[in-house]
C-alpha cells in the first residue's frame, strides 16, 4: 500500500448524510413557511431519481454534459407535484435544490479525513457538480485539497472518464489512488481500472430502506469501520 499518493471520496452517503440533513432542513424550512408536505417522501423520492437523471444525460450525449444541480432541479417539480405538495414558488424550488449544497458530515468524517490528510491527498469524487461540492465542503468543515467531480470529467460516474480522469488530473497512476465509498458498486468500478479500493459502511444511509451495502461484497484493499479505522490502518 505504500505506493497510493492520493484518496478520493464517494461523498454522498460516504461522506455526508444527505438523508437526514435535508429531512430536518426542510422539515423546519416548511414550518416556517407554513408549507406542508411529507419531506420525508419527497427526500426518499428525489434520491431514487439521482441515477436514472444521470442515466439521461449517458444515453443523450448529443444534449452535451448537464450539471447534478440542473438535474436536481428537473426532478423535484413533478415530484412535488405527484406528492401534493403545492404553492412552491420557483425561489422555493431552488431553496429545496440548494438543500444539497448543505448536507451535514458522518460524526467520524471530519476528524478521520483531517488525519487522512497528513499524509495524503484527499479529495472528493463526486457526481456533485464543483459548486455543490465546494459549498458544501465550507458548511461541513470537510478539509478536501482539491474538489475532483463528475463536472471536470463532463461524465458520471461510474464512467471510467471520472476515475481515470482523477488520476490523470493529480499526475497519478491509478494504482497510487485509493477510492473509498461506501458503496460497492463505486468500488467495483474503481478497481476494475486499477486504482485500490476502501470499502466504509453506512447502513444508516438509506434510513429504513437501506437494502444494499450492509457489508462489503468485493475483494476490496480495505475494508473499515469508518474514516478514523481507516486512518489506523494506514498509519495516519
Amino acid at each position: 500500500m505504500s505506493e497510493i499518493k492520493a484518496l478520493v471520496f464517494d461523498v454522498f452517503g460516504t461522506v455526508v448524510d444527505w438523508r437526514t440533513s435535508l429531512i430536518d432542513n426542510f422539515t423546519a424550512w416548511g414550518k416556517a413557511k407554513g408549507i406542508k408536505g411529507d419531506w420525508t417522501a419527497l427526500v426518499d423520492g428525489w434520491r431514487a431519481a439521482y441515477m436514472p437523471s444521470m442515466d439521461e444525460v449517458r444515453k443523450q450525449p448529443e444534449r452535451g454534459f448537464v450539471i447534478l444541480d440542473d438535474l436536481q432541479r428537473q426532478s423535484i417539480e413533478p415530484l412535488t407535484a405527484k406528492l401534493g405538495i403545492t404553492g412552491l414558488t420557483p425561489a422555493d424550488f431552488d431553496y429545496l435544490t440548494r438543500g444539497w449544497h448543505s448536507l451535514n458530515p458522518w460524526p467520524d468524517s471530519v476528524g478521520g479525513l483531517t488525519r487522512l490528510k497528513t499524509k495524503f491527498i484527499i479529495s472528493p469524487l463526486s457526481n456533485g457538480n464543483v459548486a455543490l461540492l465546494t459549498n458544501m465542503a465550507k458548511h461541513a468543515g470537510l478539509p478536501w485539497d482539491l474538489v475532483l467531480s463528475a463536472e471536470i470529467f463532463r461524465h458520471y460516474k461510474p464512467d471510467p472518464e471520472a476515475y481515470l480522469g482523477a488520476a490523470k488530473i493529480l499526475g497519478l497512476t491509478p494504482q497510487q489512488v485509493m477510492m473509498v465509498a461506501a458503496h460497492n458498486n463505486d468500488l467495483a468500478a474503481a478497481q476494475a481500472l486499477g486504482l485500490k479500493t476502501a470499502f466504509v459502511p453506512r447502513i444508516t444511509e438509506y434510513g429504513p430502506f437501506q437494502n444494499r451495502d450492509f457489508k462489503a461484497e468485493g475483494n476490496w484493499d480495505f475494508v473499515v469501520k469508518d474514516f478514523n479505522d481507516l486512518a489506523d490502518k494506514l498509519g495516519c
